[in-house]
């Protein structure tokens, strides 16, 4: 099984910062694409910040200059630094990630259980 574990959630207050991680463990050949993305009460899940396997990044423009992804592919790791958090930033954050099982050419993606992120004004 493939397991995705999110952490680093938490309260702040607007103009503060937070780490966010990811880790995938489990049976895993291949890990390509990850991502972070968000959902509030009502809304869509909607893409943060993506990062490819060789670190190239990607980002909503929302988050541009605020945020940074990253990802230590020894680890299987992937993270999301925010900072000047804003109260439109309140969100559950849940990880993605691409991946290849072993003796399958199919990747699929595998989401993490989310964690909040809540910015107070």
């Amino acid at each position: 099984q493939v397991q995705l574990v999110e952490s680093g959630g938490g309260l702040v207050q607007a103009g503060g910062s937070l780490r966010l991680s990811c880790a995938a463990s489990g049976s895993i050949n291949t890990i390509n694409d990850m991502g972070w993305y968000r959902q509030t009460p009502g809304k869509q899940r909607d893409s943060v910040a993506t990062i490819t396997s060789g670190g190239s990044t990607n980002y909503t423009d929302s988050v541009k200059g605020r945020f940074t992804i990253s990802r230590d592919n020894a680890k299987n790791t992937v993270y999301l630094q925010m900072n000047s958090l804003k109260p439109e930033d309140t969100a559950v954050y849940y990880c993605k990630a691409l991946i290849r099982r072993p003796y399958s050419t199919l990747f699929r993606n595998y989401w993490g259980q989310g964690t909040q992120v809540t910015v107070s004004s």
